[in-house]
């Protein structure tokens, strides 16, 4: 949530951004991290409070594959 308050109310972020901040090194050991930023970005979409998307348009099957980008549910 941290990354979208940075951004424009209508901005997305790409999951390997959250994972790449979340990691403390400096190497690629981020990638560790896709799977559970993915699922975390699930839990959020859940709970109403962001939206994921794929090509622009909102997907709610976290078993669909393929890439993922993350917005606020509601931008203001």
């Amino acid at each position: 949530m941290n990354l979208l308050d940075r951004r424009a109310a209508t901005a997305s972020i790409c999951p390997s951004e959250a994972a790449r901040e979340a990691y403390e090194g400096d190497d690629e050991g981020w990638r560790a991290l896709m799977e559970p930023t993915r699922r975390a970005a699930w839990r959020l979409a859940a709970a109403g409070k962001v939206q994921v998307t794929r090509s622009g348009h909102p997907v709610t099957d976290p078993a669909t594959p393929g890439p993922i980008r993350i917005r606020r549910a509601n931008p203001s």
